[in-house]
C-alpha cells in the first residue's frame, strides 16, 4: 500500500445491524475498484468473529491499534446491544483517539449515539433512527429529521438503509458525481419499496420512544447512571 492511499475505517462491536455496515461498505468499497487512492477495512477491538443482531457473524480485517490514523471512521448502529457499546471504553477511546486527525467521521443509524457517547456530537446536527432522534441531545447534538445531515466533517445517516445513501453522498463529496452515479449504477440502487415510501404523517413516534426505552433497560439493567443519561 502506497503511503496516499487513505484509509475508511468501518467499525466492529458485537451486537450491530450488518446492513448499516455492508450498504455503506458496498458503496465506499467501489472507489478502490474504479482506481481511486482509497482502501476500505474493518476494524474492533479483536479479530474473533463478532455476533451481530442476525444470524451472523463478522470479523474485522484489522484491531484498533493496526488502523491508528484513518482518513475515515464510520460507526454502524444497531438495538440493545448498541447501546451497550457504550460502555465499551476501547471503542469510545478509538473514536475519540482518531476524530481530531481524521477527514470524515460518519455513521449510520444508533451509531450517531456512540459518536455522541464519544464526546464528538457537542453543538452539532445530527440524525439517527427516527425511534433514537430524542436521544440525541442528551448528548448535545441537535436532532435533524433528514436522511442524512453533514456538520463539518461528520456525517450521520438515518435508520439502516439511509446509510446507502449517506455514503453515495460521501462518494460524491470525494470523488464526484460522475462517479457516484457509477456507484449507484453499480450497485443497481434505485429503491422502490413494494409499500411505497414512509408516509412520516403515519408513524408512531411514542411507540418508537417507548422501543428505545425497552432497549436501554435491556443494555443497562445495572448501569442506572448510563440509563438516567440515555432516558432522563
Amino acid at each position: 500500500m502506497t503511503a496516499d492511499v487513505r484509509t475508511i475505517a468501518f467499525v466492529l462491536y458485537p451486537g450491530l445491524t450488518p446492513l448499516d455496515l455492508v450498504g455503506p461498505l458496498q458503496v465506499l468499497a467501489a472507489l478502490p475498484e474504479l482506481g481511486l487512492p482509497y482502501r476500505a477495512v474493518t476494524v474492533a477491538g479483536t479479530k474473533d468473529p463478532l455476533p451481530t443482531d442476525l444470524p451472523l457473524h463478522l470479523s474485522a480485517t484489522h484491531t484498533y491499534p493496526e488502523i491508528p490514523n484513518p482518513f475515515a471512521v464510520l460507526v454502524p448502529g444497531g438495538g440493545a446491544p448498541t447501546f451497550r457499546a457504550m460502555a465499551d471504553e476501547s471503542l469510545l477511546d478509538y473514536l475519540r483517539a482518531t476524530s481530531p486527525q481524521a477527514e470524515l467521521m460518519l455513521s449510520v443509524c444508533t451509531g450517531s449515539l456512540l459518536l455522541g457517547a464519544a464526546g464528538l456530537l457537542e453543538g452539532r446536527k445530527a440524525t439517527t433512527h427516527w425511534a433514537a432522534r430524542h436521544v440525541l441531545p442528551r448528548f448535545g447534538a441537535t436532532p435533524v429529521a433528514e436522511r442524512w445531515v453533514t456538520d463539518g466533517k461528520f456525517t450521520t445517516a438515518a435508520g439502516v438503509a439511509a446509510g446507502i445513501d449517506a455514503a453515495l453522498h460521501v462518494v460524491q463529496q470525494l470523488a464526484g458525481p460522475e462517479v457516484a452515479r457509477a456507484v449507484q449504477n453499480g450497485i443497481e440502487y434505485d429503491p422502490q419499496p413494494p409499500l411505497g415510501p414512509i408516509d412520516w404523517s403515519t408513524v408512531d413516534l411514542n411507540s418508537g420512544t417507548a422501543w428505545i426505552k425497552s432497549m436501554v433497560d435491556e443494555a443497562f439493567p445495572d448501569n442506572p447512571d448510563l440509563r438516567a443519561t440515555l432516558l432522563g
